[in-house]
């Protein structure tokens, strides 16, 4: 094959949550749409590991197997490389550029980034360009790499998922609950009791995705007896955005939030946002903050009562508005007339 058929962008995707599958295809998608050839792939999840240092190792080493694999295949090497996140760039074969929701500074504090920390600084001096999903995430880059030439933030699209219709908001709340205890479900279960017994006629029904009954166990709670609370469990991308659908409120109590798409999807399909405030590139907080201030606050229980009891009136249509940077469209323009000619250059 002639160079000039080489493959122009080669992404390698760790793909560990489902969050960072959707921004790989997205990314690919967009890339495609601006005239680029693209391949993605896609590290083979590895066996549990006991602790975040030997996790990350794991999914770096996996990580770096796919990119092997692929450069290996590909007859040519490709014109550009995204590494989708830090981990997936560590033990990277050869540089590219990273894209990172958030970085191992940020949420690998002290023991659990004993590793991590010092070869990512490494990495992200070495990278050929930084694409940040945020300016939140940027700032936790070292200092050296946030300049212009280096860096390009670019968001992840979200858009209103396929079927949304008025009048079938028939769940009163719904939240996310993968890595229950970073995603503050115990929080998310108290407010929703407290929640539950001022209101007069109930809260209604309160459903958790994204967990299981063996990784609710494992984190200490123990959905039985609780009230008007429903786990559904683990759902692909098209079960848990027509669930969101349904709901009128998504809530949620992160102790440290590395973006928030699942906040940013559930603002697109109509849900109010409930919230506390969290440490780390939480890019729904400000939009949250900005719809309707009694939403975001410690006193989860409160803001739950003031969606539940007494919404907004036009907190859908303002919320769509606050999204408008984060469309496809504008993604879309960003990539082509951007990022590509970047990666290309």
């Amino acid at each position: 094959m002639g160079a000039e058929h080489a493959l122009d962008v080669l992404i390698v995707s760790l793909g560990s949550t489902q969050g960072l599958r959707r921004a790989d295809r997205e990314l690919a998608d967009s890339l495609v749409r601006a005239g680029a050839s693209v391949e993605v792939a896609t590290a083979r999840a590895p066996s549990q590991a006991r602790t975040l240092m030997l996790t990350d190792l794991a999914w770096a080493r996996a990580a770096r197997a796919a990119a092997e694999e692929a450069l290996k295949r590909l007859a040519c090497a490709p014109r550009a490389i995204v590494y989708s996140s830090t981990t997936a760039a560590l033990l990277w074969p050869r540089p590219g550029a990273i894209r990172f929701d958030s970085t191992s500074r940020g949420n690998r504090p002290g023991r659990h980034g004993l590793w991590q920390r010092p070869l990512e600084r490494r990495r992200l001096a070495q990278s050929e360009l930084l694409l940040p999903w945020s300016d939140g995430a940027l700032r936790e880059a070292p200092a050296g790499v946030r300049d212009g030439a280096h860096s390009m933030v670019l968001a992840v699209a979200v858009e209103p998922s396929a079927g949304e219709r008025e009048g079938e908001r028939d769940i009163a709340a719904v939240t996310y609950a993968a890595n229950p205890l970073k995603k503050g479900l115990d929080r998310v279960l108290d407010a929703w009791r407290r929640a539950s017994s001022e209101l007069s006629s109930g809260a209604g029904e309160l459903v958790v995705t994204g967990t299981s009954t063996r990784e609710l166990r494992a984190a200490g709670i123990d959905l039985e007896g609780e009230r008007s609370v429903r786990l559904a469990g683990e759902l692909s991308s098209e079960q848990y955005r027509t669930l969101v659908r349904r709901a009128r409120v998504f809530i949620c109590a992160p102790r440290r939030e590395d973006h928030g798409l699942a906040q940013l999807e559930a603002l697109a399909d109509g849900c109010q946002l409930v919230t506390t405030p969290a440490p780390g590139p939480y890019a729904a907080l400000p939009i949250a903050a900005s719809l309707d201030a009694r939403l975001v606050s410690e006193d989860l229980a409160g803001a739950l009562r003031a969606a539940l009891a007494d919404p907004l009136p036009d907190y859908r249509l303002r919320a769509a508005r606050a999204l408008e940077p984060f469309s496809r469209r504008e993604i879309d323009r960003v990539v082509a007339q951007q990022l590509l000619p970047r990666l290309l250059a």
